[in-house]
């Protein structure tokens, strides 16, 4: 089993070369042994509508190199056709002895697959490194269990909680290379999602295929610098007269915005994870909704020392300490002089 274990470890990392890539499908990294048990092939799925990380492996293989051989993969073997056959198939033909899993597959549509092999008389091996496989691919349990995009929340701040001074100013409370690492993050994640009051004060450019606004009246200026690229979502309760000057943007419009509305429509434009980075006020409302699934919080050494300053998280109103939302702290980076703490939902 350790030995399985080392294997599925080079799996998740086989499967996180193709981070930011895979959407919606969940991410994936497979190893083959020949009868042996010597290793023979590798490989992972690289990019959405790509083969599968089996197929990806077993098809570098001469068709009788895998015979009574193992397969590791994190995620049990799809069992349905899609953008590619079942990978399940493929492993029969090949005439595998053994596959050795990490993660359940929950998609209804895709799993079956242990069954299958079973069925044939594959031994399957179940579990290995199980926690860190759902881990690995949160997104997609997230996307399945909850029929909702995942929810990344980001901010900077000083030591006492602060994004901001009273008056607005923000630049810069953590350092190029804490941004520098900011910036890398949000290449994980279908779309990015701000609001226009972080527009209109901030001007930012984030460069990311996939931008979402919410501006409810349309007080942003639309040829700040970020409508400028990618594929942008502007959630509003109106929509301007000249709405074809802006072949990049799509107004969805409604007369009540809420996150629901929000999560609701990204999801059936197969936008399955969002990183957010605002205000206090939209992130507060992130978690007060309970749509917090994993906070990245850079911390610089600096204190304002000034209560008026503007506070990372400005949702809600409670009297007892007992009332606050609770997060598990799952990883601690130093990024020198700052430190990235993350939280996920317990």
């Amino acid at each position: 089993m350790d030995n399985y274990s080392k294997y599925m470890k080079t799996c998740f990392r086989l499967a996180r070369r193709a981070e930011g890539k895979t959407s919606p499908n969940p991410l994936v990294g497979c190893i083959v042994l020949d009868k042996n048990g010597v290793k023979i092939s590798e490989g992972y799925h690289k990019k959405y509508g790509e083969n599968h990380a089996e197929r990806d492996a077993l098809l570098k293989l001469d068709k009788d190199a895998a015979v009574d051989g193992t397969l590791i993969v994190n995620l049990e073997p799809c069992n349905h056709y899609g953008k590619t056959p079942p990978c399940t198939d493929l492993i029969i033909e090949r005439k595998l002895k053994r596959v050795v899993i990490s993660s359940f597959d929950t998609n209804p549509v895709a799993s079956g697959g242990i069954k299958k092999l079973e069925k044939v008389g594959i031994e399957v091996i179940q579990g290995v490194l199980e926690e860190e496989g759902n881990e690995l691919n949160e997104v997609f349990f997230t996307n399945i269990s909850k029929k909702r995009p995942f929810i990344a929340l980001k901010t900077a701040t000083t030591i006492d909680g602060k994004i901001s001074t009273s008056s607005g100013d923000s630049k810069w409370i953590t350092s190029e290379k804490a941004r520098k690492y900011a910036r890398k993050l949000r290449k994980k994640y279908d779309a990015i999602l701000t609001s226009s009051s972080t527009v209109i004060a901030d001007n930012p450019e984030m460069k990311h295929k996939t931008k979402i606004i919410i501006d409810r009246h349309l007080k942003c200026d639309l040829s700040s610098q970020i409508f400028k690229n990618g594929n942008i979502y502007i959630f509003t309760q109106k929509v301007p007269p000249e709405v074809n000057e802006y072949p990049n943007i799509k107004f969805i419009q409604k007369d009540k915005i809420t996150i629901d509305f929000i999560l609701e429509e990204l999801f059936k434009r197969k936008i399955m994870s969002v990183f957010v980075e605002a205000g206090g006020k939209l992130l507060g409302s992130f978690v007060k909704e309970g749509y917090a699934d994993k906070i990245y919080q850079f911390i610089a050494p600096k204190i304002t020392n000034d209560n008026s300053s503007k506070s990372a998280f400005d949702g809600d109103n409670i009297s007892l300490i007992a009332q606050s939302k609770e997060f598990k702290l799952v990883d601690t980076k130093k990024l020198y002089p700052d430190v990235l703490l993350t939280y996920k939902q317990p």
